[in-house]
């Protein structure tokens, strides 16, 4: 697409093996994972409780065992479900890792479409499907290998993955769905709530972007999203400063302002709203 959008720009593992895998636990680790997309491919594989997974305009509920597939360029998000906790495995990659450079059949026939959304659409996978425990195989030896390292476990990843392709290319050979026009409108919405996260955003000012009312937009914004603007850009402006608090040593103080709160107060009490801690019990846990 011609025009800037917004995506996530985090990078995972390093330039060589850019591979990550990350445990993470709603809501102990965060509340929730806002609504955002990434050029990687992430799998999102439920190890234990219950969560919600939205995957482009649908919403899903993971339970332990279930596998979500999010190809490149796909809007998602994962929520809490109300009186549980879920843990949970993200295992984000770049589509180049597998080896999307080279000039082969591979590469023209499966990895560039899936990077251009081509290939894949968002899936859900549960237990007792077609190929479920062949796909869990594959997810398993990608969290053993990257556990253990030992000499060579980059390949044994990089097969993993490529044999897990393979196996849902051969699942859903025709799925793909073009993106409609409310998605990449709100990508290139999310693109400038992420440019000005620091400032005080207005529906006015989100609305005129649009080129609708402010009615009309608040009212999209929430089906879309299924969160208001001013909750949606709160909440953002919080999980900024809590990646800030867990990867910089800068000050509470700056971390707010950074975030866009002028009055350090007002944030410390925000925070443990959202979070259940202060900031400062949020960066020693």
């Amino acid at each position: 697409m011609a025009e800037k959008q917004y995506q996530e720009t985090k990078k995972h593992g390093s330039r060589l093996f850019p591979f990550n895998i990350y445990p993470c636990t709603i809501p102990l680790d965060f509340p929730a994972v806002l609504v955002h997309w990434h050029r990687e491919m992430e799998l999102i594989y439920v190890k234990k409780g219950r969560g919600r997974i939205q995957m482009g305009m649908q919403e899903f509920e993971g339970k332990e065992g279930d596998i979500f597939v999010i190809p490149p360029g796909n809007l998602h998000a994962i929520h809490r479900a109300k009186g549980f906790t879920m843990e949970y495995e993200n295992i984000i990659f770049e589509v180049d890792f597998l080896g999307g450079g080279a000039a082969d059949v591979c590469a023209g026939e499966y990895l560039v479409p899936l990077v251009s959304g081509q290939l894949l659409s968002p899936v859900h996978i549960s237990c007792g499907e077609n190929d479920y425990e062949k796909l869990k195989v594959c997810l398993k030896q990608m969290e053993e290998l990257c556990g253990e390292k030992t000499v060579g476990f980059e390949l044994g990843v990089k097969a993993a993955a490529l044999q897990l392709l393979f196996l849902l290319v051969k699942k859903y050979p025709h799925i793909h769905h073009s993106a409609s026009p409310d998605m990449e409108k709100l990508k290139m919405l999310l693109q400038q709530i992420e440019e000005k996260t620091g400032e005080n955003l207005s529906v006015g000012e989100m609305a005129e972007f649009c080129g609708w009312s402010s009615s009309h937009f608040m009212r999209w914004f929430k089906n879309m999203t299924g969160s208001s603007f001013t909750s949606y850009v709160n909440d953002r402006k919080l999980a900024s400063a809590a990646e800030n608090l867990r990867r910089t040593d800068n000050k509470i103080v700056t971390i707010a302002e950074d975030a866009g709160f002028s009055n350090l107060s007002n944030f410390n009490r925000q925070f443990k709203a959202r979070y259940g801690m202060t900031p400062g019990e949020y960066r020693e846990k």
